[in-house]
């Protein structure tokens, strides 16, 4: 079965120190190209150890608590 490897790389301690990363439909766009049954895996450490991808590991950060003053 296939498989596609996304390679990882710490960038910053906060995403605002992150300049640019993909949306989700650019990212829904680029799987589109892919078999569904695809299995994806993340890549850490130039290919020393590795994760899953999981929802459950989702988490939605809207960074409201930055406006709250």
């Amino acid at each position: 079965m296939a498989q596609l490897v996304l390679n990882t790389m710490r960038e910053g301690y906060g995403t605002d120190q992150i300049d640019e990363t993909m949306t989700v439909g650019e990212l829904i766009r680029y799987l589109e190209g892919y078999d569904e049954e695809t299995k994806i895996y993340l890549a850490f450490d130039n290919h020393y150890t590795y994760g899953a991808i999981l929802e459950s590991r989702f988490e939605d950060d809207d960074n409201d608590d930055e406006d709250e003053e």
